[in-house]
């Protein structure tokens, strides 16, 4: 995400008191997006509000004409004659049909994931798959290949995205299957689009996946008792339960309940989710995934994957991957030793090992007893509406934006909000965005930006800006309480809304570069770089106070024991990461075509030799979600990492440090605006001023002299 500073405090504090009512104007207020459409319209743009469908019948229909319209224009492009085909009217109206498409599966895929009624998100689940096989189906239109073909041979003078555009288009339709003979291509076409479905089934079952614990309130001692207040945790006299696949419930109980033993029980039933359903579907997906490698004449699917992102090839993310885990041996074992010492001591116990449903909970207990850090007293300090204004005006100054709070025309939820941005200089509209951000029954379970309408350049030569959703889950409110948020879930906030302004201030031309469409290993280094900001205590004293007593700010002390404890806990975290980018990789990596695979039997051993001793019976693959989208590249939270480390460099040498203004200037003009335009790595090196380095990961993650051990080859290719 990002940030932004004022010369003076009296200009600092009476902006951030200007942008906090621009925020919170009362619902009579509210403008329209009326208003900001004509502005845009002014501006040469399109400001678009989604039209939400209102019935199944509605949902399926718009998809199905969506796909109607889309299939009319592949029919035009294949019609031509190959003597007078242009870019214009093959590469660029390939790249616009597309587009209309997937705006229609993305209003689909928003209702899958957010309706209240089941009927919806199962006739949007069903559009969802229908979109997916007809967009497996398009790669493989001979007479759109032909007419692609015809315009290549004319060796056409492009330059930089339009011939980057051309190129991509080319090497996907080789990584389709273009070249192979007519039955190995109908094969590879036929493996994708039983693939996709599949797909689609897997994360409905995750999202569908209900799995309530009843404990009593013995059984729950340590956790705190604002958490048992929380709304629908009491469900008896001496009942509470605890739903594990909400992430906010899982996570206080597994960081506070003292029992041992309650702590394994939840977790057994969180990572043995869908487990009746996912592991059949994942190993299914799994062999799929092969034969279409093999197919192509790639030694494995994660080959295939890492060929069109920055790692290059598979043994790239792997060597980076195992490097790191090698590198971060000594300190993480000397991390779990400090975890040990705590269980003994608690235990009474000399031998006691720390296991998977442990290192939340001991974790924890170091922070309150070494460093002083109580996560659950810090809540009061971000209670969740300050907190968001307090980031919106973060990220109005650094990046010269100008949020406004307007009327929502059709809503899926009582409480959804909607937002317009603007550039503060020019007052141009730039894009929307809505905030559906506390979790219900039916409801995505995790933290995400969803993209509904992405940022192009239409055929009129207006630019269409972008509208885009944030769904996440965080605690609700309580009675007499507003929701609290943990610093954990701040850093999560600060995050996914950082994903939603590279969305939206995107300046590509076309939809396949604009925004977040960028290389997978490094679409999460923006955001994770903006992670930073909620450890500086400049950033946080702009809105962290106790709701009680707004006067009352984190103390620097505070932060600085907040910083220690995170250094003293940071080796367990990232070992955690590179046990699930081990898996991932493991499970897509060689495998013979004719064997079965089983997935559980693959990736638990992994998952306890490079993290912690697991109960052999969960599945936790049956409920990893990145397995369908991030498959194979899991291993790009870490790679990104690398480059979001570096990357706040240019704000920690700045002059106003993560408050600059010029430094967040920079970050959109050179990293958000440009999307995939140009090759991720010159807009990385353009926004550093200097070629890439490992070294200030290696530094923050607190395995600096291993260094030499840990330079990746291929992750920062320039790097020194």
């Amino acid at each position: 995400m990002f940030t932004f500073r004022f010369s003076f405090m009296k200009q600092l504090l009476a902006s951030l008191l200007f942008c906090s009512l621009a925020v919170t104007a009362r619902a009579e207020d509210l403008k329209t997006t009326d208003a900001f459409r004509a502005a845009a319209a002014k501006a040469n743009s399109i400001l678009t509000v989604p039209d939400w469908d209102q019935t199944p019948e509605a949902v399926e229909a718009s998809m199905k004409s969506a796909i109607a319209s889309a299939n009319a224009a592949l029919d035009q492009i294949g019609a031509q004659d190959p003597t007078k085909v242009t870019f214009k009217s093959t590469i660029v109206a390939l790249d616009d049909l597309g587009y209309q498409a997937r705006v229609a599966a993305n209003k689909a895929a928003i209702i899958k994931e957010t309706n209240t009624s089941a009927a919806m998100r199962t006739a949007a689940e069903n559009a969802v798959k229908l979109f997916e096989d007809w967009a497996v189906g398009i790669d493989y239109r001979e007479d759109v290949y032909k007419a692609i073909k015809a315009f290549e041979k004319t060796s056409p003078k492009l330059s930089g995205e339009d011939a980057k555009l051309l190129k991509e288009t080319l090497r996907d339709y080789r990584r389709a299957g273009l070249d192979l003979p007519p039955e190995k291509r109908q094969e590879v076409e036929k493996l994708r689009k039983d693939l996709s479905k599949l797909g689609t089934d897997f994360d409905s079952n995750i999202v569908e996946v209900q799995a309530p614990a009843v404990f009593t309130k013995a059984e729950l001692d340590g956790v705190p008792e604002s958490f048992l207040a929380s709304p629908g945790i009491k469900t008896g006299d001496d009942a509470y339960t605890v739903k594990a696949n909400v992430t906010w419930q899982y996570t206080a109980v597994m960081e506070n309940a003292k029992s041992e033993e309650i702590r394994k029980r939840l977790y057994v039933i969180h990572d043995s989710m869908a487990k009746d359903k996912n592991v059949a579907v994942l190993n299914q997906m799994l062999a799929l995934r092969n034969k279409i490698a093999l197919r192509l004449g790639y030694k494995s699917w994660a080959d295939f994957q890492t060929e069109v992102k920055m790692a290059k090839s598979a043994a790239g993310a792997e060597k980076y991957i195992n490097d790191l885990v090698t590198g971060s041996q000594p300190k993480f074992e000397a991390e779990v030793a400090e975890l040990r010492k705590l269980k003994s001591s608690e235990a009474k116990d000399p031998n006691a090992q720390i296991k998977l449903w442990d290192f939340r909970y001991y974790q924890n207990q170091l922070k309150k007893q070494k460093y002083a850090v109580d996560t659950e007293a810090l809540r009061v300090y971000f209670p969740f509406q300050k907190t968001l204004e307090g980031m919106f005006n973060i990220y109005q100054s650094i990046f010269g934006l100008k949020f406004e709070k307007i009327a929502v025309p059709q809503k899926w939820i009582d409480d959804l909000q909607l937002y317009a941005v603007s550039d503060a200089a020019t007052d141009k509209p730039l894009g929307m965005f809505y905030l559906d951000m506390f979790p219900r029954e039916g409801k995505f379970n995790h933290f995400a930006e969803f993209e509904i309408i992405g940022g192009k350049l239409m055929p009129d030569g207006k630019y269409q800006r972008p509208t885009v959703a944030l769904l996440c889950n965080f605690p609700p409110p309580s009675e007499g309480k507003p929701s609290l948020l943990t610093h954990g879930d701040v850093e999560t906030l600060f995050h996914e809304f950082g994903h939603a302004l590279h969305t939206i201030v995107t300046r590509a031309k076309y939809a396949r570069f604009a925004g977040t469409n960028v290389p997978g290993d490094f679409v999460e280094a923006p955001s994770q770089m903006l992670q930073n900001w909620v450890w500086d205590k400049k950033v946080l004293d702009t809105f962290a106070a106790d709701y009680s007593d707004p006067a009352k700010k984190i103390s620097a002390d505070t932060i600085n024991k907040m910083k220690d404890a995170k250094l003293a806990t940071v080796g367990v975290y990232y070992r955690r990461q590179f046990a699930f980018a081990s898996l991932d990789l493991a499970l897509h990596g060689p495998h013979p075509e004719n064997q079965p695979y089983d997935c559980v039997a693959i990736s638990n051993p992994i998952l306890e030799k490079v993290f912690l001793p697991i109960a052999p019976e969960t599945t936790f693959v049956s409920y990893f979600g990145h397995l369908n989208g991030y498959d194979a590249g899991y291993y790009g939270y870490a790679w990104a990492d690398a480059i979001a480390a570096d990357m706040a460099t240019v704000f920690e040498s700045a002059k106003d440090g993560y408050l600059d203004k010029q430094a967040g200037l920079r970050l959109r003009r050179d990293i958000y605006e440009p999307g995939d335009s140009r090759d991720i790595t010159e807009s990385i090196e353009k926004f550093l001023d200097r070629k890439q380095s490992v070294q200030p990961f290696l530094k923050q993650i607190g395995i600096a002299a291993a260094a030499s051990k840990t330079e990746p080859a291929r992750p920062l290719p320039n790097a020194r």
